[in-house]
């Protein structure tokens, strides 16, 4: 039995690794921004300018604050891992909070993006800082993940 489940799990996994490939055009999807002790919660899509150069929007939500997030960013296939992809860029982002002060922050960011062949979805995750450009603290321990659904 044991050795029937590792011929099955390397089976898959060389399913997954032989099919896996990055070829989308757009996505759109869930994202999730956790910055400064907030989670934001949102909306996030991608558009592919070219097959290196991204053009990605956030709109995120928590407790009595929206940020809004345009990032750009330069795509670079891993070789030899199909559907892996590392980016880096940068953007600006605005958080609205109820009655206060909204802040402006520069957003760096470096992360993975993963797509599987035959699977409509792309997963991505980032280190995403925050230099306050406003009134307010930066933050170096923020994350970006996302879920989209991947357009050809």
């Amino acid at each position: 039995m044991k050795k029937l489940l590792v011929v099955f799990g390397l089976a898959l996994l060389g399913t997954v690794t032989v099919k896996s490939q990055t070829s989308y055009k757009a996505a759109l999807g869930l994202g999730v921004d956790a910055v400064n002790s907030a989670t934001f919660i949102g909306a996030t899509g991608k558009y592919f300018f070219t097959s290196n150069h991204v053009g990605q929007a956030d709109l995120g939500f928590e407790d009595g604050a929206t940020m809004i997030t345009i990032l750009y960013s330069y795509h670079k296939r891993f070789v030899g891992a199909g559907g892996l992809r590392w980016y880096a860029g940068a953007g600006p982002s605005i958080m609205l909070v109820d009655n206060m002060d909204n802040a402006f922050a520069l957003r760096p960011h470096l992360g993975l993006d993963f797509k599987v062949n035959g699977v409509p979805f792309v997963a991505n995750f980032d280190w995403r800082p925050a230099i306050v450009l406003s009134d307010g603290d930066n933050e170096v321990g923020a994350f970006g993940f996302g879920l989209q659904f991947a357009f050809n």
